[in-house]
């Protein structure tokens, strides 16, 4: 994707985002914080017998790219399992968003990403 066409995909995710709102029964939930600009998302699971993720949505507030990025990984993790979500990169979430827009928010970009494996983590530790 050239640089405007990253731009235009993370503004429809900020401005439309994909699974948005609380799962009333998720199997695990996680809320995670930038203290450096006050990003928030909390990241609700719910995780079906064969460790594979039947829902995942998430709420929060904050930058442009926080927001985008918790969107774009709820797509990313619908119907996937668990080890999955454990065994994504940093590195892929950049890349969604584009490197060269993201570099300078890593937290921020990144945000959704460490939200879900939290989750995940607790999913797995009861």
């Amino acid at each position: 994707m050239d640089r405007q066409s990253q731009i235009d995909f993370i503004l429809d995710h900020y401005e439309n985002p994909r699974h948005y709102g609380a799962l009333a029964d998720a199997s695990a939930t996680a809320q995670g914080v930038n203290p450096g600009c006050g990003d928030v998302v909390t990241i609700y699971l719910k995780a079906d017998g064969g460790g594979r993720i039947a829902a995942i949505s998430f709420e929060g507030e904050g930058c442009t790219i926080s927001q985008a990025g918790a969107s774009i990984v709820t797509e990313m993790f619908t119907g996937k399992t668990l080890a999955d979500v454990e065994n994504t990169s940093a590195e892929a979430i950049l890349d969604l968003l584009g490197r060269e827009i993201a570099a300078t928010r890593l937290k921020c970009a990144t945000l959704g990403l460490n939200t879900t494996k939290e989750a995940v983590r607790r999913l797995r530790n009861g």
